[in-house]
């Protein structure tokens, strides 16, 4: 990890857009989604901001948030185990006259007192919803230097021909920008039906912390509560905001189909080299054995955290720590969290199982391509 300080703290909003994915949050939060194995959506952010030299990092929960806290624990996997700075939790209620946020006008304005007693000159904000692995360092760097208010991140994609990528109307919004040549945001598109490449805001910012305090301030006394809608986007000729081009590797959970689909990409090598490539990704540690095949088991094309017990057949999946899949099964393109149980001579295809589910002997349950079949948490099937 890197130790050097980047003069920036982090906050991350774990919450965002749950509404998208209910199916998976009704146990937890956006953040604490299982991801790539053994990980969870929270690991990438929170890896890159400490890799980045940020270790002063605020989590901002709003509902949900017992499996979050039990995933983040002290801090230690990250090294954010600090008597100064370190990792600080933010449920809600924490003090008197605060309320559940909305938008992150709401959020910021009740951790105020936070931000004016923290030291760093920059602050870092992020939602859960995106896995990848940035550089943070090298974005305050460019943000300083063009001595920008507000720098977006923001990457080049086609997401109308990426299957799985619903656009709701719904309070979760999603933006897309439009730059000068000097990368200056001229225009937030907010919910764009537009087709073909768009500069998608990543929803994470680089911004100066004493602006940050005078803007939710000034927002809050006028009744406003998104940060994007509300602040930045009627002020952008008033404000410097810059944006920031991420190249690197992507993944973005705003449905199951999407949720289903980022996790079988990354069974592709290019895919998982470009995402765990350069920085370390961490992680709660489980300690169990190596996954373990016996004389009976077929292995094509997965990816298997530790603990798993395979004598079956495995094409095509995505196991969690703890999987059992038994002698006669049959499993292909299927995404199973931690603790699922595959029992005998059972065929499965295009499944989601959440934590702790089994499915009995004897059985065939099948999802399809488009609508990959999703089977809560501790069910019995």
């Amino acid at each position: 990890m890197v130790s050097s300080n980047a003069n920036a703290m982090g906050i991350i909003f774990p919450n965002s857009y749950d509404s998208l994915v209910p199916e998976l949050v009704s146990n937890r939060l956006m953040a604490s989604i299982p991801f790539a194995s053994r990980y969870r959506m929270i690991d990438f952010l929170l890896s890159s901001m400490v890799n980045s030299g940020i270790d002063n990092i605020s989590i901002v929960l709003r509902q949900n948030y017992r499996s979050l806290m039990d995933h983040l624990g002290s801090g230690r996997e990250w090294d954010l185990t600090r008597k100064n700075g370190g990792l600080n939790i933010i449920p809600p209620f924490s003090e008197r006259g605060i309320k559940v946020y909305s938008g992150r006008v709401e959020a910021l304005y009740n951790i105020l007192p936070l931000l004016r007693s923290s030291k760093e000159k920059y602050v870092v904000l992020a939602d859960a919803n995106i896995a990848a692995n940035i550089r943070f360092d090298e974005v305050i760097a460019e943000h300083e230097a063009s001595g920008a208010n507000v720098t977006m991140l923001y990457y080049k994609a086609d997401l109308s021909t990426r299957s799985g990528y619903t656009r709701k109307d719904t309070d979760d919004f999603y933006y897309t920008l439009q730059l000068d040549e000097d990368s200056r945001v001229n225009e937030i598109h907010i919910n764009a039906q537009d087709v073909g490449v768009q500069n998608h805001s990543m929803n994470i910012y680089v911004v100066d912390r004493e602006f940050l305090i005078t803007q939710v301030e000034d927002a809050t006394v006028r009744g406003k509560i998104y940060f994007e809608r509300d602040v930045l986007l009627p002020n952008l000729d008033k404000f410097l905001v810059k944006a920031y081009e991420f190249t690197g590797y992507v993944a973005l959970i705003n449905s199951i189909k999407s949720y289903f689909d980022e996790n079988m990409a990354l069974l592709k090598q290019e895919n998982a080299d470009a995402l765990f490539a350069g920085n370390n990704i961490y992680t709660k540690v489980r300690d169990d054995n190596p996954t373990r095949y016996t004389a009976t088991a077929q292995a094509k094309n997965i990816m298997a955290a530790d603990g798993c017990v395979i004598e079956g057949t495995v094409e095509n999946c995505v196991l969690f720590r703890g999987v059992k899949i038994a002698k006669g099964a049959v499993v292909k393109n299927c995404i199973l969290m931690q603790d699922t149980v595959i029992a005998e001579n059972t065929t499965a295809e295009y499944l989601i199982t959440d934590k702790n589910v089994t499915i009995t002997a004897n059985q065939e349950v099948k999802g399809t391509t488009s609508y990959p079949m999703y089977i809560a948490k501790r069910k019995i099937v």
